[in-house]
Parts: structure tokens; C-alpha cells; sequence
């Protein structure tokens, strides 16, 4: 999953510590392999506690949608990313 952390010298990712940060890349941009992992790295119950507490910034709304559905969570609160995540000023941003 090194792909997915250019920026990062992987051996040095704290799995517990650092868990939103690579949750919120992996279920983003990982692909299914890499997405089985973390389900069973961290369980269905840590990252639906993450998508209700954390409101990443990384979290696009169809990642947010497809993880509603799958954890059966259709209208449970959750955080939302800042208010900037949401902004249409980068064209890539959407």
C-alpha cells in the first residue's frame, strides 16, 4: 500500500495512532485490496465510529454515500468535513 502514502516512509505509519488519517486515504483512494484490509485491520465498528466522528477532510461524498449503504446508516448524523472540503473553488473538488 506504499502507492497510497508517497509522501510518508511507510514503516514509520503508527496503525492505531495515525488510524483516521489512513482510513480516510484508504477507503478514498485504495482499491478493493487495499480496502479489505483495512476492513480487516480495523473492523466494520472502528470505521463506522470513524465516518460518525471524524469528518475527514480526504472523504469524498460518494465514498460517504457508499459507506451509508454498507453500514445500513442512511440517516445517522454524521460529522461533516469542514465547511473548506465543501467549497467549489478548486475545480477538482467536487
Amino acid at each position: 500500500m506504499r502507492w497510497l502514502f508517497p509522501e510518508i516512509y511507510t514503516p514509520r505509519l503508527d496503525l492505531d495512532a495515525q488510524a483516521d488519517g489512513i482510513l480516510a486515504r484508504v477507503l478514498e483512494q485504495g482499491g478493493t485490496s487495499e480496502v479489505r484490509w483495512a476492513v480487516h485491520r480495523y473492523g466494520l465498528a472502528r470505521i463506522h465510529r470513524f465516518f460518525r466522528d471524524v469528518g475527514h477532510p480526504d472523504l469524498s461524498p460518494r465514498t460517504i454515500q457508499f459507506w451509508r449503504a454498507l453500514l445500513h446508516a442512511p440517516d445517522e448524523e454524521w460529522k461533516s468535513p469542514p465547511a473548506w472540503r465543501k467549497s467549489k473553488i478548486a475545480p477538482w473538488i467536487y
